[in-house]
């Protein structure tokens, strides 16, 4: 794997050295201030052909290498501002040109596009904000943009910053989604809807203590009244195809800002799992030995609805309606597995198949109403919204076992069936003040959320002609919840320094009732979550920080939950309604050096983490995996982060991770007592987006992960995988038809261990990570509006699952 590591890395794009002839200018506006990040082209004079383009800093200053000699003339836009063209002008040797000035353009305010223009990493003192409104990397999905986002690791399916997962928000709302009904929802939306993500490590008192770093990607707003929309469409294959189609309409009034858009999806996917699992006796001998062989092809079609309604009230006051629907009539999943048990020896001594069939349905329904008033001329704001949630899951699932002879004799059958459901109804109310006491930046709220969960599931035998309830392996259980929150914070800049504090307090009262087992769980608790930055900046090129923030993790309602779900008779997965929850304290340091190369250095700790952990019964030869609390969690890693123009036709990012993690638990085998476990790692990310043209543009990313530690799972070798789009703009800009390649070298899927003790098994899961997908959108309308397209969320919702 390591040529094809070196390969990917070698044909990354490098700057080509050549005689050097600068062109350097600076773009400015009418009022004589710098316009930063203005697109500026370099044009032959003959003809204006394309030359060469690029961006101004955030200074305005504009440098061209590297250029032959000849006529010239340069064009300079921006959105909002008249397009500028400079006088011809002669490369004999270097040049500056006289200033660029661009003017404000009020009555053709959208008539701008930038079209190749590179992302930008800005940076604030609670969190670093990844740019990406009118860039390559906004050409594919919302979710290809969260993936490449700086800092960000796609791993088993789940988005995680700083090795933590992360929790995904949509102007400043929280999405209440599973991991895959987000990554739905985000596959339908299209990226050009992005104005930046903003990348929030150690979130303020503002946002929810629940989890740890937050993902909030903030939509673009509208400039002009008008109607646009657009149809878009895409094809991805790997082993089994998927495909979506939808439309997104807009229209804005001067009173009203009306949006929707839907998406279908049809999906075909396939999974391998190979499993290993070793069996001892008591004395710690080799009792037996079991290889699984399970493949899992699921077929999914999904709709996915979302409508906003903005209503303009008055020159103060907003009032909005929006709704999510996404309904998921079928997601059926076929399983066939086979199980070769083997002697000490290692001789087969006996095998059993197993056919299961999964059938899903589920509906997630968010409502949601927001006000916001402007108070006075300081900017000072207040905001009140409330969310409803109501999602229902339907399953049932059938499981028939026949064990036979090395021979393929038949030994035994038996078969099951079980009908698991989920109702969870989530409410929430908000309130925020946003303002200044005196010279000082202050936010204050507070926020209730009502949450109550009914889950059931009916167990039958269905050997033979047998068909039996059995009451022990049934399940009722009900679970409510109320958090009663409130926070306040403030923020100072003086001199070289900024600060900012605030404290969040939360009173959570939770009932768990398992009818079934008799087993109740109340939980009442008051917690307070602090947090504190500050910042030095004792010049233009040098900034220290630092950080720290205490903050929670709830279990989810499932993982409380006692009821199992089966693979087979001998492996299943089942939830705790013991659970608690887990408290987690991060200090980290930071240095950045001219916006472009930062540090951080950090340290977390996570009591109580939360986990699924494997644990074998040597006895009865099962393994199940249990959702459970480890005893604590902690990492300690020093990060590098790093993005520049590299030159006029290609922008790099690399993100670089050292890491230690270890953490601790107790054996549900009561023979081994506390487990302690550790591991070193890496992670490096590197991406370039390379501008062939202005309307042809190339994206070439790399993930390497060496080693990682979830739970007792450890990564038995390292984990790679590169990406290459290609996106071209037709129809000056209407039509746009991308090509994306993932996992090239399907190096992407690894085994996983869990090894201790009388443990040993691992599993190596192997998706369709190497997929090719073809997509294409195109505009109708006045296509060049930005609209107010955004996802509602609320906060609880990703603990649904």
């Amino acid at each position: 794997m390591k040529y094809t590591i070196l390969f990917s890395i070698l044909i990354a794009p490098f700057a080509v050295f050549a005689q050097s002839n600068e062109v350097k200018t600076k773009t400015i506006n009418d009022k004589k201030k710098a316009v930063g990040y203005a697109n500026v082209l370099l044009l032959n004079a003959a003809d204006s052909s394309f030359v060469k383009g690029t961006m101004s800093d955030e200074n305005g200053s504009v440098i061209f290498n590297d250029v032959t000699q000849g006529s010239y003339l340069l064009k300079a836009s921006f959105v909002g501002y008249k397009d500028f063209y400079s006088e011809i002008f002669e490369v004999q040797n270097a040049v500056e040109l006289p200033h660029l000035i661009l003017a404000e353009n009020t009555e053709f305010l959208d008539a701008v596009t930038v079209t190749a223009k590179r992302p930008v990493v800005q940076r604030k003192i609670d969190r670093y904000i990844y740019n990406v409104e009118n860039t390559v990397v906004s050409s594919g999905t919302t979710f290809d943009i969260l993936k490449r986002t700086p800092g960000v690791i796609l791993s088993q399916g789940e988005l995680l910053v700083k090795n933590r997962p992360a929790q995904v928000y949509i102007n400043d709302r929280k999405v209440y989604l599973t991991s895959d009904e987000l990554q739905q929802l985000l596959e339908g939306f299209a990226g050009v809807n992005v104005k930046s993500v903003e990348v929030i490590t150690t979130p303020p008192a503002k946002y929810d203590a629940e989890g740890g770093a937050i993902l909030n990607i903030v939509t673009s707003k509208n400039l002009s009244i008008g109607y646009k929309g657009s149809f878009n469409a895409s094809n991805t294959v790997g082993i089994l195809p998927k495909y979506a189609v939808g439309t997104s309409q807009y229209y804005k009034t001067d009173w009203l800002n009306a949006y929707a858009s839907y998406t279908f999806n049809s999906r075909f996917d396939t999974k391998t799992d190979e499993g290993f699992i070793q069996f001892f006796n008591p004395n710690g001998s080799e009792k037996t030995t079991w290889d699984d062989l399970f493949k899992r092809d699921t077929r999914t079609f999904s709709h996915s609805l979302n409508t906003i309604l903005d209503f303009t009230l008055s020159e103060t006051e907003l009032l909005s309606f929006s709704a999510n629907i996404l309904h998921t009539p079928r997601a059926n999943s076929d399983i066939s597995g086979r199980t070769e048990i083997y002697n000490p020896q290692g001789q087969l001594d006996s095998l059993y198949t197993t056919q299961s069939r999964l059938e899903n349905q589920n509906d997630n329904f968010l409502f949601n109403l927001s006000y916001e008033k402007q108070l006075g001329d300081n900017g000072a704001s207040l905001s009140a919204n409330a969310n409803y949630i109501d999602y229902t899951n339907d399953q049932t699932q059938t499981v028939a076992t026949r064990y036979l002879s090395p021979q393929g004799n038949l030994l035994n059958a038996n078969a099951f069936s079980t009908i698991p459901t989920q109702n969870s109804k989530i409410y929430t109310g908000q309130l925020d003040y946003t303002g200044n006491l005196g010279s000082w930046g202050f936010e204050a709220g507070g926020k209730f959320s009502g949450i109550n969960s009914e889950s059931r599931q009916e167990f039958f035998n269905t050997t033979g002609d047998v068909n039996e309830s059995d009451a022990i392996l049934n399940d009722n259980f009900d679970y409510t919840e109320a958090i009663y929150a409130s926070y306040f914070s403030f923020a100072k800049d003086w001199n070289k320094w900024s600060f900012k504090a605030g404290v969040r307090s939360e009173y959570t009262d939770a009932n768990g009732n398992s009818r079934t087992l008799g087993v109740v769980n109340t939980q009442q608790y008051f917690e307070l979550f602090p947090t504190i930055y500050l910042i030095n900046t004792p010049s233009d090129n040098h900034s220290f920080g630092i950080e720290y923030s205490r903050r929670i993790d709830r279990p989810r309602f499932q993982s409380l939950n006692p009821y199992r779900y089966f693979l087979n008779e001998n492996n299943f997965q089942e939830g705790d309604p013991n659970i608690q929850p887990a408290i987690a304290n991060k200090i980290k340091f930071n240095y950045t050096y001219k916006n472009k190369l930062s540090f951080d250095l950090y340290w977390d700790r996570i009591d109580n983490a939360m986990s699924v952990l494997p644990f074998q019964d040597n006895e009865n030869l099962t393994l199940r995996s249990v959702n459970t609390n480890l005893n604590y969690e902690q990492q300690f890693s020093l990060d590098l982060t790093y993005s520049e123009f590299v030159n006029n036709w290609m922008w790099m990012s690399v993100y670089a991770s050292g890491f230690r993690i270890e953490n601790e638990f107790n054996s549900l085998d009561e023979t081994e007592g506390t487990v302690a476990k550790g591991v070193n790692g890496m992670f490096l990310q590197t991406q370039n987006y390379i501008i062939i043209k202005p309307d042809l543009t190339v994206t070439v990313a790399n993930d390497f992960l060496s080693n990682f530690l979830s739970g007792s799972y450890e990564y038995n070798r390292p984990q790679y995988r590169l990406n290459i789009d290609i996106q071209k703009r037709f129809l000056d800009g209407r039509l746009i038809i991308n090509l994306a390649s993932e996992d090239l070298f399907n190096t992407y899927n690894i085994p996983l261990t869990s090894r201790y003790s009388n443990q040993n098994n691992s599993f190596f899961a192997k998706p369709e990570s190497q997929k090719i997908r073809v997509g294409l959108r195109y505009k109708f309308g006045n296509f060049k509006l930005r609209d107010n397209s955004r996802e509602t969320s609320a906060e609880e919702e990703t603990r649904l699952q």
